[in-house]
């Protein structure tokens, strides 16, 4: 078995050396000196390079955060009481938001906010409204959504857009709600606004409706590697079992 696994790992080592075009004298130590050869050519060659590669640099800050999910709380508590500055706040109530304590979040936002001399930024009056509705304090996240300006550019107006569609939806002012989505599914990237519109849609009562919306999403999702779905993994199993649902009973037939 470990002469199986030298032989894959010179193997590998040459595959990578051809195809990158690496300094030739390395084939000549891979063949003859294989196991030295292959261990200081992943040092020198491979390794320096996985430090660029975006993919990579997502799986580790991934890795990262899984394994230490408040790393960057701490760092941002750390930066914090060395430095009570509204960036510092900020970051500290973003770090929290990341981690779903949206409640602690909330007076962090706001005392960023008054801190940050002149008009407030859109944005973080943007993430303060999502920790208000996502800690229930949904009137307060409207009322503010309503009194913010309209951020400049499309994108910030679509997430801002695709929360107060979320808003207008908890606090029972559905129609309002599914016209918003369906104004927002026509240009926002990603899937959470067809998602969302077509659970809503579900639960009025408009099936068929709902059924054209996730078989858009099904169809979109087929073109996503395992890699691009996983992010949102649970969105997207949803999506299959209502679709699923609905075809059992026989909609869009």
């Amino acid at each position: 078995m470990p002469f199986l696994v030298v032989i894959g790992l010179q193997v590998l080592c040459i595959v990578h050396l051809m195809r990158t075009g690496r300094n030739p004298l390395w084939l000549t130590a891979l063949i003859f000196l294989p196991v030295v050869s292959a261990l200081a050519y992943l040092i020198v060659e491979v390794l320096p390079g996985l430090g660029s590669n975006r993919h990579v640099r997502t799986a580790r800050a991934k890795a990262i955060e899984t394994i230490d999910p408040e790393r960057e709380l701490r760092a941002a508590r750390d930066a914090l009481g060395l430095a009570d500055t509204a960036a510092n706040r900020l970051r500290t109530a973003d770090a929290l938001a990341a981690l779903g304590r949206h409640g602690e979040a909330v007076p962090l936002y706001r005392e960023s906010i008054a801190m940050t001399p002149g008009e407030p930024d859109v944005r973080t009056q943007s993430k303060l409204a999502l920790s208000l509705f996502e800690s229930g304090q949904v009137a307060d996240a409207l009322a503010l959504l309503d009194a913010s300006p309209t951020p400049l550019g499309q994108s910030e107006r679509d997430r801002q857009g695709l929360l107060r569609a979320r808003v207008l939806d908890h606090l029972g002012r559905k129609q309002e709600a599914l016209d918003l989505y369906a104004d927002l599914v026509t240009r926002m990237p990603g899937e959470e606004a067809r998602c969302r519109h077509a659970a809503l849609l579900i639960e009025q009562g408009r099936e068929g409706r709902a059924f054209v919306v996730l078989e858009e999403v099904e169809a979109r999702m087929r073109r996503l590697s395992r890699h691009q779905r996983a992010a949102d993994a649970g969105m997207y199993r949803w999506a299959t079992e209502a679709l699923a649902g609905l075809r059992a009973k026989g909609v869009g037939q």
